[in-house]
């Protein structure tokens, strides 16, 4: 016996604006959630157009917060932004549009501040090769550019 809920569209519409007025959300998140809900791709097609018109749905808005919450929250650099943003589909412009959240002051004071902190973590290793690559890896995981990153450990680690 089959005990997975079947919705109507009005139902399913009804769910999908509450699940993006509650985060801003990309077009790869609500297909994917319509799939779970087993909605036929017609169905799928009326709901994001619907959305998309109500304005629960909207990609610029999307990589904006997704940008701003990123580099603020987690310290991810502009690459691993980029990463994740092209990974959800999202176009070239609204990439552009996202990193202009980010200015390039908070930018170097961010990536300052989270390499000064990085580095002063590994004081228990004694071996400057594995000090750097541990300092270099930590940095380039969270998508900080390269030229930054060698400056920073050039400066650091003498």
């Amino acid at each position: 016996m089959n005990t997975s809920k079947t919705y109507t569209v009005a139902e399913a519409q009804t769910r999908m604006e509450g699940y993006c007025a509650y985060q801003e959300r990309c077009h790869k998140e609500v297909e994917q959630k319509l799939r779970e809900m087993k909605m036929i791709p017609q169905a799928s097609e009326i709901i994001i157009g619907h959305l998309l018109q109500h304005n629960f749905l909207n990609e610029s808005r999307f990589s904006q917060a997704f940008a701003r919450g990123k580099f603020n929250h987690k310290k991810w650099g502009k690459r691993r932004i980029v990463s994740e943003l092209k990974s959800r589909y999202i176009s070239e412009y609204n990439i552009r549009l996202a990193l202009k959240e980010i200015s390039e002051a908070d930018y170097l004071s961010t990536f300052d501040t989270l390499s000064e902190k990085r580095f002063n973590q590994l004081d228990s290793e004694k071996n400057l090769q594995k000090k750097r690559k541990k300092f270099i890896d930590y940095l380039l995981y969270r998508g900080w550019e390269t030229h930054l990153i060698y400056e920073k450990s050039r400066e650091l680690i003498k």
